[in-house]
């Protein structure tokens, strides 16, 4: 463990050190959108963002909206399955699951849990009915089944000192204060990925390939080919950006625009 470290960590100091490649955005499409905030598409191209803390669902000329006054505000939604999407409320301790018309199927509490103490920062979509979460008093990661409404911890006390984190069905990741990269599967088994760059705002894409901006600068590191590739060619004063299937979108000016880049 502690060599595979060291080489990580060598391997990224090789890989920061071959910055100036350079890849290139072809704008595909842009349009307006009224929105404070833009939260994410899924992988049926539905659009996600908030405006006045009302979460909206876009897919072409279709709207759909959801509001819930009770828990104010919207901190982070999980699109995964867009059959059922979790929204997550931190202010109230909550999270929302909402089918593909913005319907809601289930409200869960995490104050009210079979009488536990769990204070969550951070809620993710997990496979087999499962939520992720990491519980600010225990500070662990455990796992929420919504259909039973049972939990289980599966991981040591961690600090929890997040400065990012995602997930997917099987793996919770996130980034911390350090800039140590790490991953956790469904098993709790927690290993260290690799030291990231620092920055602004950041995509995991995949176990090799980051996207990340710092300053007015977006930048993609691929860990495989030790190469990191400054994206140009896209505005600079962006908020929000996803890649995927090779198209890199960005929320800026009240806009959303689409670019194609081909990754070398």
């Amino acid at each position: 463990m502690k060599s595979f470290i060291q080489i990580r960590i060598l391997f990224l100091f090789l890989v920061f050190s071959c910055q100036g490649q350079i890849t290139n955005a072809n704008l595909l499409s842009s349009e307006p959108i009224s929105a404070s905030r833009f939260l994410g598409i899924d992988v049926l191209s539905n659009q996600y963002y908030e405006e006045n803390n009302i979460l909206y669902k876009k897919n072409g000329d279709q709207i759909w909206q959801y509001k819930n006054v009770i828990l104010g505000e919207i901190l982070k939604i999980d699109t995964k399955n867009p059959l059922k999407i979790a929204v997550f409320f931190e202010g109230f301790n909550s999270v929302v699951l909402l089918d593909n018309q913005l319907n809601e199927i289930q409200q869960i509490s995490f104050s009210n849990i079979n009488k536990a103490s769990i204070i969550t920062s951070a809620v993710g979509i997990a496979a087999q009915n499962k939520l992720w979460f990491y519980d600010t008093i225990s500070q662990k990661i455990g796992l929420y089944n919504y259909s039973n409404e049972d939990f289980k911890f599966i991981s040591t006390p961690l600090p929890g000192n997040f400065k990012h984190y995602e997930s997917d069905f099987n793996n919770f990741q996130w980034i911390d204060k350090d800039l140590n990269w790490y991953s956790c599967n469904l098993f709790g088994e927690i290993k260290l990925v690799s030291k990231v760059p620092d920055f602004d705002k950041i995509q995991i894409v995949n176990s090799d390939l980051i996207l990340y901006s710092k300053g007015e600068q977006l930048f993609f590191l691929d860990f495989k080919s030790n190469k990191t590739l400054e994206v140009q060619n896209v505005n600079k004063s962006f908020e929000f950006f996803i890649y995927k299937d090779q198209i890199l979108s960005i929320f800026t000016n009240r806009q959303i625009k689409n670019y194609k880049i081909l990754l070398p």
